[in-house]
């Protein structure tokens, strides 16, 4: 008869996830890192006692909320590369709902991340317990049922015994490259304290094997014979040419074809800005070159990518009649997006096998060159915007005025541009930096002209764009990657919604640097609304009494937790607080205070929104006719 140990369940899950390692390309690794938790009542004595008694290898890290916590524990993952993870234990009720958001992030993103929320008592003894909802058609119904749609897995152990199958589903599900996301176990607080006797083998050291596939012949002929037909191709890369690092075999084969390689968000950062080939960000928050790259090509392969609206333009950069797409990506369902050309394998391994069987094309296409010079006078010109009182005028339509950037600059007291002071970062920031953000305009200025070569050093959470990210995901990716330089870069608008795990990384002296761009509102959405003929109306922070401009001291709210911080409202203020942020060995913040509407512009590219179809107002009735307009050039398959 097997032997056995007598353990709770929460202690069996503790001691399964410090037995568990994760094999790729032949380096073994520990997959579970740690575990965050805010302690309540349904999880402090079942994990918590557990965590206390004996944790092994794993770090525990108290969070301050629940969210910005799974945020950290999702931007660890991310920069990882998916190769290790961190656990997340929640209270029961709000604790739990807390985590929703979070858990979208995840998914929308393909990120790993195990969520362990308490639950209710699976006896219904004490019924309603504290924090529990009730609803009239099921008593099994908890608030961890808000989790489902989120969860790429979702489980509830109602029998101590029950863990060992829903652990293992749950690891399958996190180490799967092509279906990874979140997994949630719930706990209810009294069966995460009973205990059963569990085989001593079911705590053997586990080892995930993610394995790299070849296409099928088919798929690589054809692929290769479209690229050496084609006369204007152009390569999309994807976040999943970043998880297979495929970055050499990128390089080769745009230099082979003189290929251009233009980037989604999750997939900037792959290869080095200074790669002649290059052309950066693609699509709505891309920049001109990228844009008409796509608009004319004839071939366009998509590594890696899903395709989203913000990457294809609502499905319209692309202009070419007869353009071919092909989806080289290890998920066959994305590999169907755009009427594409399916080829299914890993990006790594694919792209060598091409660069070995493709001929040399001699000479780079005439308006490569032409582009790339278009572009760098363009983002050169992004670099110098200066404000001043006479000349400079923002064109955002109609309902801003000169005299409201004035308002601005006398309330907030900067001149400041806001992609002046991104490019200034940009010059300064050490070569190893992670930077990170996720939400506002910040993440369309940042696509368009940060530029790094720093391996796997843009951290953008793009996926689900999901304000409130920023802090918590730098915190994430600060102990993934402990020895480099990790910034926040955040505007007013986000920075309010979630900031805590700043705290955080107070407590556990991980330092970021955040960088908090002020205009005093949700810029961005505020750009949305006004550039679609409306008046600017609920996106701004303005006092509902007098209408004047709110200011809010930033400074001062990161002093009060203890972090070290700066303001700055010019160009030498910027560079000296960046240099003095650099020294800090604690956390910093630097309050930059930026100018509404001096952030980079789309270019070349639509987004499909929901304009109003009736309005009494003849710029939102313009906005419509153009609407419609652009949404002629969109395909819809």
């Amino acid at each position: 008869m097997e032997k056995t140990v007598r353990l709770t369940t929460a202690q069996a899950i503790v001691k399964f996830l410090n037995h568990q390692y994760l094999s790729y390309d032949g380096k073994e690794s520990l997959f579970v890192e740690g575990i965050f938790d805010i302690f309540g009542h349904g999880n402090v004595l079942g994990i918590g006692q557990a965590l206390e008694q004996n944790p092994g290898h794993l770090t525990v890290i108290q969070g301050k909320n629940e969210q910005g916590m799974a945020f950290a524990a999702v931007g660890f993952a991310k920069q990882s590369l998916r190769k290790k993870i961190y656990a997340v234990t929640t209270s029961v009720g709000p604790g739990a709902a807390n985590l929703v958001t979070a858990a979208g992030t995840a998914l929308a993103n393909n990120i790993p991340v195990l969520l362990l929320p308490g639950d209710t008592f699976a006896s219904h003894q004490p019924d309603p317990v504290l924090q529990q909802i009730e609803v009239p058609h099921s008593q099994l119904t908890t608030t961890n049922d808000a989790l489902k749609p989120v969860s790429r897995y979702w489980d509830r152990i109602s029998r101590p015994e029950q863990v060992m199958s829903s652990l293992i589903k749950g690891f399958d599900v996190l180490t799967d490259s092509e279906n990874t996301g979140p997994v949630t176990i719930c706990l209810p607080q009294d069966v995460a304290s009973e205990a059963y006797d569990y085989p001593l083998s079911f705590f053997n050291k586990r080892v995930h094997y993610i394995n790299r596939h070849l296409p099928t012949e088919r798929e690589l002929t054809e692929m290769l014979v479209a690229i050496e037909t084609s006369k204007r191709p152009v390569i999309i890369v994807g976040g999943g040419a970043k998880y297979s690092g495929a970055c050499e075999e990128l390089i080769a084969l745009s230099e082979k074809r003189h290929l251009p390689l233009v980037e989604t968000q999750a997939g900037k950062g792959l290869v080095p800005a200074s790669f002649k080939n290059n052309f950066g960000g693609v699509g709505v928050t891309g920049n001109l070159a990228a844009n008409r790259l796509v608009e004319h090509a004839d071939l366009i392969i998509g590594v890696g990518t899903r395709y989203t609206d913000f990457t294809t333009a609502s499905k319209s950069l692309s202009q070419s009649p007869n353009a071919r797409v092909i989806n080289l990506t290890i998920s066959r369902s994305q590999s169907y997006k755009l009427d594409g050309f399916q080829v299914i394998g890993d990006a790594k391994l694919t792209l060598y096998e091409l660069v070995t069987r493709l001929s040399v094309l001699e000479h780079e296409p005439i308006e490569m060159a032409k582009l790339r010079k278009e572009w760098q006078t363009e983002r050169n010109r992004l670099a110098t915007i200066t404000f001043d009182d006479t000349s400079f005028s923002p064109e955002v339509g109609p309902h801003f005025t000169h005299e409201t950037l004035l308002d601005y600059s006398n309330v907030l007291k900067t001149k400041l541009c806001q992609t002046t002071a991104l490019l200034k970062v940009n010059d300064i920031l050490p070569s190893n930096s992670i930077v990170v953000a996720a939400a506002g305009s910040l993440p369309g200025d940042m696509h368009r002209l940060w530029q790094t070569n720093s391996p796997n050093g843009y951290h953008l959470e793009y996926g689900y764009s999901c304000m409130g990210y920023e802090i918590g995901a730098a915190l994430g990716a600060k102990l993934a990657s402990p020895d480099r330089p990790v910034y926040a870069f955040v505007g007013d608008g986000s920075f309010l919604m979630l900031h805590t795990e700043l705290v955080t990384s107070l407590q556990y002296h991980k330092k970021i640097i955040i960088l908090l761009f002020d205009n005093s509102g949700f810029g961005c959405i505020n750009n949305l609304q006004m550039s679609n003929g409306s008046p600017s109306f609920e996106t701004e922070f303005r006092d509902s009494k007098t209408d004047a401009i709110m200011t809010v001291d930033y400074q001062k709210i990161a002093e009060g937790y203890g972090a070290a911080s700066y303001s700055a409202t010019t160009l030498d203020e910027l560079t000296t607080a960046l240099n003095q942020a650099e020294k800090e060995t604690k956390s910093t913040l630097i309050h930059i205070k930026v100018l509404p509407k001096t952030m980079s512009d789309g270019y070349d590219a639509w987004w499909h929104v929901g304009v109003s179809a009736v309005s009494d107002s003849p710029t939102i009735q313009n906005a419509y006719t153009t609407h419609l307009k652009e949404k002629e050039k969109a395909r819809y398959y």
